[in-house]
C-alpha cells in the first residue's frame, strides 16, 4: 500500500494574514550589523513613511548638476557621459543655516548598481525605479538624443527623486550601502561587489521556469501581478495619447506665429489700419510663443507619470520573487513526500512493478538485509533534513509575505497620493492656458474697430461711398 502523499496545498499556502490595511501590518526591517553606525533605532511596523524618514530628518538630499564628461570605459574605449553633483547637507545644526557636508559625482550607471544591489538584498520592498535612461514616448519637438541638454536635466530630476523615495524608505534608507553612495566617492563599487548580491541574485531563466510550473500561485500575488500589468498598460496608453495631442497642439500655436508675422507686414503698407494690426500681430506671436512654456510643465507632469510607468515592473519583480519562493516550497515537498515514500517501501519490502527500485531489483536481484537498514538510515537523515529545510522555507515564505503586503499598501497609498496630486496640478495648468486663450479673445472683443476704407464709384455725378451717397 502506497503512503498517504502529504497535503501540499497545506504545506505551500502561507498562514493567514490580515488584509491589506489592516493596522497590524508591518514591516521588519533588515539591519545589516555593519551599519549600525548609520541606521536608526528599530522602526515599529505602525508608523507611516512620514514618521520614518529617517535619512529625511538629518540631512537634505539635491542632486544640483549635471556635467557631460569624457573617459575610458572597461574596454579602454573613449567614451562620453554624464556626470551628476549629489549633494547632502545636514539639517541639524543650532547655529542656524544648514552646512555642504557632503558632495561627489556619480554617473547613471552607479544609480543602476545600487538598485540592482537593493532589489536582490529587499526582495520584498517595492524598489523605486530610476529615470529613462533614454527618452521614451517622444514628440516632433522632443530630442531622443541621451545628451540632449532638455533630456540630461529632466532625468537629473528623476535621479534626485529616486535618492529622495530611497531616504524616504523606513528600510531602504537604513542601508549601509546607500549610506557610502551618498558620502564615499571613491571605491563605492568594489565595495558593493564585496556584498556578492551578484551570486545572490535569482537568474531570470529560473524566474520564469518558476512562474509557469508553479501549481499553487497565491490568489492576491496573481491579482497583483494583473494590477501592475494594467497599470503599465493605462499609463503607456496615456504618455502615447498625450505625445500625439502635444504634437497637434504645438503645430496649432505655432501656425499663429505665421499669423503674426503677416499682420506685422501688413501693417506696414495700411496707414490707418496700420496700429491695430501690429498689435494684432504681437498678440499672435505672444500666443505661439507660450506654447512652448506648457508643454514645459506638461513634460514635468509626464515624467510622473513615467515614474509610476516604471513602478509596475518594480511590483512585478515582488510577483516573481513570491513565485520563485513558492515554486523551491513546492519542490521540497514534492522531494520529501518521495523520500518518505521510498522509505516505507523499504521498511515494508513492498516493491512497486513500475518505478526504478522495482526495475533496478529485475536487473541486479534483492538486496541484502545489511543494505536496505543501511538506506533505511540514509533515507531517514535524508528526511529529517527535509523537514527541516520544508519547515524553514515555508516560514521564510510566510515572512515575506506579511512584509511583502505591507510595503505594497505603503506603495499604493504612495501612488494615489502622488498622481492625485499630478492630475489636480495639471488640471490647472490647463485652466490656466484656457484662461490666457479667453483673454486674448477678449482683447478681440474690446478693441476698437478700424475705419473702413472709402471705395469710391463716380457715375451720373452722383459718388457712392461705402457709408452713404452725396451729390459732386
Amino acid at each position: 500500500m502506497e503512503p498517504a502523499t502529504p497535503d501540499l496545498g497545506r504545506l505551500l499556502q502561507p498562514s493567514p494574514l490580515e488584509p491589506l490595511g489592516h493596522t497590524d501590518a508591518g514591516l521588519e526591517a533588515v539591519v545589516d550589523e555593519d551599519a549600525e553606525g548609520v541606521r536608526d533605532e528599530d522602526v515599529p511596523g505602525d508608523q507611516t513613511m512620514t514618521e520614518n524618514n529617517f535619512w529625511l530628518k538629518k540631512i537634505e538630499i539635491s542632486v544640483s548638476e549635471a556635467e557631460k564628461r569624457t573617459g575610458r570605459n572597461a574596454m579602454n574605449m573613449q567614451e562620453t557621459y554624464t556626470a551628476y553633483l549629489i549633494e547632502t547637507r545636514s539639517v541639524e545644526h543650532i547655529d542656524g543655516p544648514s552646512v555642504l557636508t557632503d558632495s561627489l559625482w556619480r554617473r547613471y550607471s552607479e544609480f543602476e548598481l545600487l538598485r540592482n544591489y537593493l532589489l536582490v538584498y529587499y526582495p520584498h520592498v517595492v524598489v523605486p525605479p530610476l529615470p529613462e535612461k533614454r527618452a521614451e514616448f517622444v514628440w516632433h519637438k522632443l530630442s531622443a538624443d541621451n545628451m540632449d541638454p532638455d533630456f540630461v536635466e529632466r532625468r537629473r530630476i528623476g535621479l534626485e527623486n529616486f535618492l529622495l523615495r530611497i531616504a524616504s524608505h523606513p528600510i531602504l534608507c537604513r542601508d549601509k550601502i546607500f549610506y557610502l553612495f551618498l558620502t564615499q566617492e571613491g571605491n563605492w563599487k568594489e565595495t558593493v561587489y564585496e556584498t556578492g548580491f551578484q551570486l545572490k541574485a535569482d537568474s531570470r531563466l529560473k524566474a520564469l521556469n518558476a512562474t509557469f510550473r508553479v501549481k499553487n500561485p497565491d490568489k492576491r500575488f496573481t491579482e497583483l501581478k494583473h494590477y501592475s500589468d494594467e497599470l503599465q498598460s493605462v499609463i503607456s496608453h496615456l504618455l502615447r495619447v498625450r505625445a500625439r495631442v502635444a504634437d497637434r497642439l504645438y503645430g496649432v500655436y505655432k501656425v499663429h506665429g505665421n499669423y503674426g508675422r503677416v499682420f506685422s507686414e501688413w501693417s506696414a503698407i495700411e496707414k490707418e489700419m496700420g496700429d491695430g494690426l501690429q498689435s494684432a500681430g504681437h498678440h499672435m506671436d505672444v500666443y505661439a510663443s507660450s506654447i512652448d512654456d506648457i508643454l514645459e510643465d506638461e513634460e514635468h507632469y509626464a515624467d510622473q507619470l513615467k515614474e509610476y510607468l516604471f513602478y509596475a515592473e518594480a511590483l512585478r519583480a515582488v510577483c516573481r520573487k513570491h513565485e520563485l519562493m513558492q515554486y523551491d516550497l513546492e519542490m521540497a515537498a514534492q522531494d520529501l513526500a518521495s523520500k518518505k515514500q521510498q522509505c516505507e517501501e523499504l521498511a515494508t519490502g513492498t516493491v512497486r512493478t513500475f518505478s526504478l527500485k522495482g526495475m533496478t531489483t529485475k536487473l541486479f536481484g534483492q538486496e541484502t538485509p545489511e543494505q536496505r537498514e543501511a538506506r533505511i538510515k540514509v533515507l531517514e537523515e535524508q528526511i529529517s533534513e527535509g523537514e527541516q529545510q520544508l519547515k524553514s522555507k515555508n516560514l521564510e515564505g510566510r515572512e515575506f509575505v506579511k512584509n511583502a503586503w505591507a510595503d505594497i499598501e505603503r506603495f499604493k497609498e504612495q501612488k494615489n497620493r502622488d498622481l492625485k496630486e499630478a492630475l489636480i496640478s495639471y488640471a490647472v495648468m490647463q485652466i490656466s492656458m484656457c484662461k490666457k486663450v479667453l483673454e486674448m479673445k477678449k482683447w478681440r472683443g474690446r478693441r476698437s474697430p478700424a475705419p473702413k476704407p472709402k471705395l469710391i464709384a463716380r457715375h451720373s455725378g452722383v459718388a457712392t461711398m461705402l457709408g452713404g451717397t452725396q451729390a459732386i
